[in-house]
């Protein structure tokens, strides 16, 4: 379990009281709220700061693995809270455990740390942790704010100070199916990853980008979470020697997304590549009772899933645009040290 001082390297000491106070049935409703406590996506509830710290102290035990030099790769699926912030709880995260890990890894090792956020939600706590911070470079491939929580990741949110073209974000359409997703996300995450030049990369792999979800507007299939660790690993490999640790996130079908796309993560790490077909029968047969709808049988998704896309065209062209955008300042600069 991560320590008061370690949640404190991110979270004010006012609110990690008041976390504390949540879990004991102590703090009023009308104070709550100003810490984002107590509302429908993070209600108090019995231990809250308990619960809270032990994700917090997973995401902490995967970095002293890998920079201990015991495994390259770690996984915490329990982390991923890329929501919370200084003071304040929001959509569904309470400490942000992995700005928590970055901070940790900055005061105890000293590296340089490359954040890949993949969510279909912005990942806005973290990106404000790191803002005016340039050993910290946020990378978020996201569904656009104008339809989704939480309304945040322009574009032009590029970092402020120092920090300034270490923030990259990248605002996906609504109803981004696979290519367009992946097509972006490799050419962010290879250029950024070449001008940052990282010592660590730590991922946020939520799972919600997925046709399936139910709160996301994207139409992903299973083929992005088999490619998103992929290209994390051979950057990990190409930039920090191995270096990678993982956390999970988001994702809100949770019998037919969330188990294959994270599986995927875990089989990457282990160099287990290029599984298909039938998904193991003990896990269907373990958990078809409890399941309130019918489990997957494969890896993969059926060709028809979902009718086909009628602004397609445009939806591609209009995400290339966002993905210069994000990355102009950068081949600018690249074209200017030519001459």
């Amino acid at each position: 379990m991560a320590t008061d001082e370690e949640i404190a390297f991110i979270h004010t000491e006012e609110y990690i009281n008041a976390v504390k106070l949540a879990g004991e049935g102590k703090l009023e409703k009308s104070i709550a709220m100003t810490y984002g406590l107590g509302t429908e996506d993070t209600p108090m509830f019995p231990n809250m700061h308990e619960a809270s710290a032990l994700l917090v102290g997973g995401t902490l035990t995967a970095v002293d693995a890998v920079l201990s030099g015991k495994v390259k790769h770690a996984l915490n699926l329990g982390g991923g809270l890329h929501h919370g912030f200084r003071g304040k709880a929001s959509g569904f995260c309470i400490y942000n455990d992995s700005s928590i890990a970055m901070k940790y890894i900055q005061k105890k090792y000293g590296l340089r740390v490359l954040y890949i956020d993949t969510d279909a939600h912005h990942g806005d706590g973290v990106q404000w942790s790191f803002y005016d911070d340039p050993n910290v470079c946020t990378i978020s491939l996201h569904e656009t704010g104008r339809y989704l929580f939480p309304g945040t990741g322009a574009v032009n949110e590029r970092g402020q100070g120092n920090g300034y073209n270490y923030s990259f974000n990248v605002p996906l359409d609504a109803f981004t199916e696979d290519a367009s997703f992946l097509d972006s996300y490799r050419t962010v995450v290879k250029e950024v990853a070449a001008y940052f030049k990282p010592d660590i990369i730590l991922t946020q792999n939520g799972a919600d980008a997925h046709y399936y979800d139910p709160l996301t507007h994207l139409c992903a299939t299973m083929n992005i979470y088999r490619e998103i660790p992929k290209l994390a690993r051979e950057i990990a490999n190409e930039y920090c020697d191995g270096r990678w640790i993982a956390v999970g996130g988001g994702g809100y079908d949770h019998w037919r997304v969330v188990p294959r796309a994270w599986a995927l993560i875990w089989l990457e790490m282990n160099n287990i590549q290029n599984i298909s077909g039938y998904l193991p029968p003990e896990w269907i047969d373990a958990w078809k009772g409890q399941a309130e709808t019918d489990l997957p049988l494969t890896w993969e998704d059926p060709d028809n899933m979902y009718q086909p896309i009628p602004r397609k065209p445009e939806i591609e062209e209009k995400n290339a645009l966002t993905v210069a955008k994000s990355l102009e300042i950068i081949r600018n600069n690249m074209t200017k040290s030519l001459y």
